[in-house]
């Protein structure tokens, strides 16, 4: 079976700085794949060079993205950009700054619609109050009539979450979609993404720092840290036995429900200072080159 997405030895660079440095990882045809780590581990980094929406200064030092056996690197920009949206497509994590302002949702949604499938304005319009009966909107026709600010962030990120499964997507990159939502509507934005992915049959890479959300919704998981995989497996086994000191000191730090009066204890920083030298000397040695 060809993998859905497939990163090799994936490493960029944002100036003088690496940001990924040897990612590889594999994403298998319907798979949730959480992608974890703290802030500035390069996660969203990794779900944007997927997308072609790297800065402008940022540079692909080596290796490959592989999107249903096609490389992503090899093609020209339009044709990447045709995939965007239709094949690939984006949950972002902000619902307030990501949707346009000034035009109605329905507006938005049906552009969508139209560019990637070119269907009418009228077939468009049905189709996109069908979507947001399809996350749960209640009143969809009045809620497509509105704008963004008049609808609430957890509406939004719903909003999101249609336009990105509107196309039967083989592959969504959901980047920390439930950051900015409350415990209550967190639950639910992870319960419908689940539920469109399998009505769907969607791909997840699922961007997170919360180990909770992994272990909620993902099959397998892998760890990053300093643009590095230092674990990567099923999820189960990931918790139950995990293998790398860094995944056991984030487990080690996050609060469990189940042992609500055990004491978190913070990440070392002599093991964060252990992992940025041992960064910065692959760096090094990725320079000299072979020896």
């Amino acid at each position: 079976m060809t993998a859905t997405l497939e990163i090799d030895g994936l490493k960029v660079a944002i100036g003088a700085a690496n940001v990924l440095r040897g990612v590889s990882l594999a994403l298998q045809p319907r798979e949730v794949r959480g992608l974890v780590g703290e802030s500035g581990a390069g996660k969203s980094m990794l779900g944007r060079a997927v997308l072609g929406l790297l800065p402008a200064n940022a540079t692909i030092i080596s290796g490959s993205i592989t999107f249903e056996g096609r490389n992503l690197l090899a093609m020209h920009e339009t044709e990447r950009r045709k995939l965007l949206g239709r094949r690939i497509a984006l949950i972002p994590q902000d619902p307030m700054t990501s949707l346009n302002p000034v035009k109605r949702v329905g507006v938005q949604i049906g552009n969508l619609l139209r560019h990637h499938l070119g269907v009418s304005k009228r077939v468009a319009l049905a189709r996109a109050s069908e979507l947001l009966a399809e996350v749960a909107i209640r009143e969809p026709a009045r809620v497509l009539s509105l704008y963004p600010h008049e609808i609430s962030g957890g509406m939004r990120q719903r909003v999101l979450i249609a336009m990105a499964f509107a196309c039967d997507p083989a592959l969504v990159i959901a980047d920390e979609p439930t950051t900015a939502l409350d415990v209550t509507v967190q639950r639910q934005v992870l319960q419908l993404v689940e539920r469109l992915r399998q009505r769907h049959g969607s791909a997840v890479l699922f961007v997170t720092h919360d180990l909770g959300v992994v272990a909620k919704i993902c099959g397998s998981m892998t760890v990053l840290h300093g643009g590095r995989v230092l674990e990567d497996g099923e999820t189960a086994d990931v918790l139950a036995r995990p293998r790398h000191a860094y995944t056991r000191a984030l487990l080690a730090a996050t609060p469990r429900a189940d042992r609500p009066a055990e004491a978190l204890r913070p990440v070392p920083p002599a093991l964060i200072e252990q992992l940025w030298s041992e960064a910065r000397r692959l760096d090094r040695l990725t320079i000299a080159g072979p020896t």
